[in-house]
């Protein structure tokens, strides 16, 4: 299981509007409307880096609202 974090930056007042679209995605494991530089922060974890690449592009990047994503591979130390 691989995981990421994927940090969001969204459309003025759209912050409540796309945590709750993807929250409704499948490998989605949880999402936070948080203050600062980025509006939304969610966690993902699928089978293989593939899988989640594919995730993040063809499924979250889609939402609308969203202007702006950074993600974040999870490592274990």
């Amino acid at each position: 299981m691989v995981q990421a974090y994927i940090l969001i930056q969204t459309e003025v007042g759209r912050a409540r509007d796309v945590a709750g679209l993807i929250a409704d995605i499948a490998g989605v494991v949880r999402v936070d409307a948080v203050t600062g530089p980025y509006d939304v922060v969610v966690l993902t974890e699928a089978n293989t880096v593939d899988e989640l690449g594919k995730l993040i592009v063809s499924k979250v990047q889609m939402v609308p609202g969203i202007t702006r994503t950074l993600t974040c591979s999870v490592v274990r130390l």
